[in-house]
């Protein structure tokens, strides 16, 4: 029997939480008697720390471990007698949470050690790029990748095969093969942990790629703030390379490819394809006009492909299992499966990759676990802050297909979703998203750059009470030729918040305007904080935190709150023990 082994999450979230104080603990404990290594975040953000037992067949996942808890788990291990508490994969959540989810791009990643090529190995790493160059030309591994209905997991959703298949027939060399690893939205974390939690899954999905359409030269686009994923990738691309399957002549073959990491500088915008490459030269990062296309003139002018992390990730599972294994999830257009970070007020925060086709409520509600607060959901906001609002009315009959959600006004983009309750101001996200993209537009198209300013002027002037009727006509005008006039998705997807919040949500617009009054209670402009006489006992405590000296009263004495005075801070709402303060 092999020896025991513990496993630690250590993705990005692992370590936050304290996965790394529970490492080094289980590693100064282990001895000879107990393995401790390594692995990424399985996905279950809500539970970290996470430390999983693996002993042959069997396997135990624990979470919410702390030095205290991991102790117990090691004495158990020797013991031969787990904990029964935490085993969150057993519980009613932990069901919940993964019994309706399908792992195909996130199938390595919480279960292997990522700086481990022997690991990826002994889960049949790189059995499909052998597989490629012994059995396959080039245009069957084109055929294949067009069969499964692949298509681009960044947003746009283009057919991957169709894509592919114009760089292999671009005339011009050499040719590029780009990763857009450069995640900016909002709450979104699915790239960082698919190159956190596999990163060799990226670097055998682009060998194969580039086999496929005769790419010679390849980048991986990552932001900087990524620098797990970045150490991780770069472990991964040396390892790769020793072992001859990246470099000259891979495997003995008539084929070389090589592969290095440009880290970005934060700019959003880059995140678009032109702007990617121009940032891949050296260049400012701004968008230029297409035609040509990047197939036709990319990097250095050469043929150029860009698809994102998860694209790549989905590539050796098709080839290994067939088109089929893959297409067998269809929906409309879409094919497979897709992976979404939630985040926001829902109760099981994390990285979850479902077949398309189920409903956002079966995502929200059976996986996710509902609302964190305990008050209903109101939207979620879907494809990043060029994405669009969704109502909660609709959880339930829109399917999470690329044209299902576009029919909302919406986009899937790369995955991100922010949930959102009754707490929750639409309005006030509107102005928040659109903040974002204004702040971040390079500043080329005139519409972009000034008509998402006077957007913003408005949506500011209605959250401070200061709005009028013809502002809602006006935001819309804007809305509409921002997205007509703009050059790059940036611009073009901008107002989508605006206008989807415009469409599901336009009585807080107008609870803002004519009434004066935020329905939420979340724009400080339109609301006041008072004391509620027959709950206040004079204890004093409110007055004593509050930082502008707003609150007036005499010990055992109720207390008033000056509105002139009073800033809307909330820290003598949550001071209070007596629920003797309120909004309204």
């Amino acid at each position: 029997m092999a020896k025991p082994k513990l496993l630690v999450g250590l993705g990005s979230c692992g370590i936050a939480a304290g996965g790394q104080a529970v490492y080094d603990y289980l590693t100064e404990k282990a001895g000879d008697n107990v393995d401790i290594e390594i692995t990424s975040c399985v996905g279950m953000c809500y539970a970290e720390p996470l430390v999983e037992y693996v002993n042959d067949d069997n396997r135990v996942l624990f979470g919410y471990v702390d030095d205290v808890f991991a102790g117990e788990i090691f004495d158990g291990v020797i013991s031969g007698n787990l904990p029964d508490k935490n085993r969150v994969r057993d519980t009613d959540d932990g069901k919940e949470y993964l019994d309706k989810q399908v792992k195909v791009a996130l199938r390595h990643c919480g279960v292997i050690d990522p700086e481990s090529m022997e690991e990826y190995v002994e889960a049949d790493g790189y059995t499909a790029l052998k597989k490629c160059l012994s059995d396959y030309s080039p245009e069957n591994v084109l055929e294949i990748v067009k069969d499964s209905g692949l298509a681009g997991r960044g947003g746009g959703f283009f057919p991957t095969g169709m894509k592919w298949s114009f760089l292999a027939k671009a005339a011009g060399s050499p040719k590029y093969l780009v990763c857009n690893a450069d995640e900016g939205d909002p709450g979104a974390f699915m790239d960082r942990a698919m190159l956190e939690g596999d990163p060799h899954g990226l670097v055998e999905g682009m060998v194969i790629a580039a086999y496929a359409t005769g790419a010679r030269y390849g980048y991986v686009y990552c932001r900087a703030e990524y620098p797990l994923a970045i150490k991780r990738l770069k472990k991964a691309i040396a390892d790769a390379e020793a072992a001859g399957y990246i470099g000259e002549n891979i495997l003995g073959k008539d084929f070389s490819f090589t592969l290095k990491i440009k880290e970005g500088a934060g700019a959003f915008v880059c995140g678009e394809e032109t702007a990617l490459m121009a940032s891949i030269e050296g260049k400012r990062g701004m968008p230029t006009l297409r035609p040509p296309f990047p197939a036709e003139a990319g990097i250095k002018g050469c043929p150029t492909n860009i698809n994102n992390v998860e694209t790549y990730e989905n590539v050796s599972f098709i080839i290994n299992q067939g088109a089929e294994a893959f297409n067998k999830y269809t929906c409309g257009r879409s094919t497979g499966t897709k992976v979404f970070a939630l985040a926001g007020k829902i109760k099981r925060v994390g990285l979850v990759e479902i077949p398309v086709g189920m409903t956002i409520g079966e995502l929200i509600n059976d996986i996710g676990g509902g609302s964190s607060t305990g008050k209903p959901i109101k939207a979620v906001q879907m494809g990043g802050p060029a994405g669009g609002c969704i109502p909660a009315s609709m959880f339930d009959t829109t399917t999470i297909d690329a044209d299902s959600i576009n029919a909302t006004g919406a986009i899937m983009g790369s995955g991100g979703i922010v949930i959102m309750d009754e707490e929750t101001c639409m309005v006030d996200v509107a102005k928040y998203f659109l903040s974002f993209t204004q702040d971040e537009s390079c500043g080329k198209c005139t519409f972009c750059r000034i008509g998402t300013k006077r957007m913003l002027d408005i949506l500011t002037r209605i959250t401070e009470g200061k709005g009028k009727e013809s502002d809602l006509d006006l935001l819309e005008d804007l809305a509409l030729h921002v997205k007509k006039t703009s050059l790059c998705g940036l611009g073009q997807l901008a107002p989508n918040p605006v206008l989807t919040t415009l469409k599901y949500f336009r009585d807080e617009y107008e609870a803002h305007i004519f009434d004066k009054k935020c329905p939420a209670k979340a724009c400080k402009a339109l609301i006041k904080i008072q004391i509620i006489e027959e709950n206040c006992i004079g204890c004093g405590a409110c007055k004593r935190v509050c930082p502008v000296k707003a609150i007036e009263g005499e010990k055992k004495a109720v207390h008033n709150i000056d509105p002139e005075i009073c800033t809307r801070c909330g820290l003598c709402i949550e001071t209070c023990k007596f629920n003797a303060i309120e909004v309204v």
